[in-house]
């Protein structure tokens, strides 16, 4: 089975689980505000995930069994005031698998994650345009790219952009 959801809680909610992929890595999001101390662990064939959140600040728990392995070592992961970002590296670069999951149930929690989708056949990804500044900026954070700042990726003038104005009170 792909989703593990405990029976012995029934109060313990699979959490919204979005993906993408490319050629080499997975794009998982768990998206779910405001979960502030989540239980992650990464393995190279699953992920498991437990954390308090959303807007009734229930309990969610899930564990996704993948299709094929990923590097758990290599991955990385953010956790995010509406989400958790995971950019997981697959173990074997090369097609696109045909889905996440070993299993192929449909689950309603489940759902492509549209945003970062990209047909296997659209680009090439030593060329991909996804590695983008936001990319950047994420891989940033969960410490993969260090303090240096790429050009090629960074289009920021240094300039202040109109929405770092100083905004007006509220009355």
């Amino acid at each position: 089975m792909s989703c593990d959801i405990p029976t012995d809680h029934p109060e313990v909610l699979p959490p919204p689980v979005l993906w993408a992929q490319r050629k080499s890595l997975l794009y998982v999001k768990i998206a779910l505000e405001d979960c502030r101390n989540p239980v992650i662990k990464l393995e190279k064939d699953k992920l498991y995930f437990r954390g308090i959140g959303g807007t009734e600040m229930k309990d969610h728990e899930i564990t996704l069994d993948f299709f094929k392995d990923i590097k758990p070592d290599d991955s990385k992961y953010l956790v995010k005031g509406r989400e958790i970002e995971f950019i997981l590296i697959k173990a074997e670069e090369g097609p696109y698998w045909k889905r996440l999951l070993k299993d192929d149930k449909k689950h309603h929690w489940l759902k492509v994650d549209f945003n970062k989708w990209r047909d296997e056949d659209d680009s090439d990804d030593d060329n991909d345009t996804d590695k983008d500044a936001d990319f950047t900026e994420m891989m940033r954070q969960m410490g993969g790219l260090g303090g240096n700042s790429n050009t090629a990726l960074d289009d920021r003038d240094g300039e202040p952009d109109s929405d770092d104005e100083d905004l007006p009170d509220l009355e």
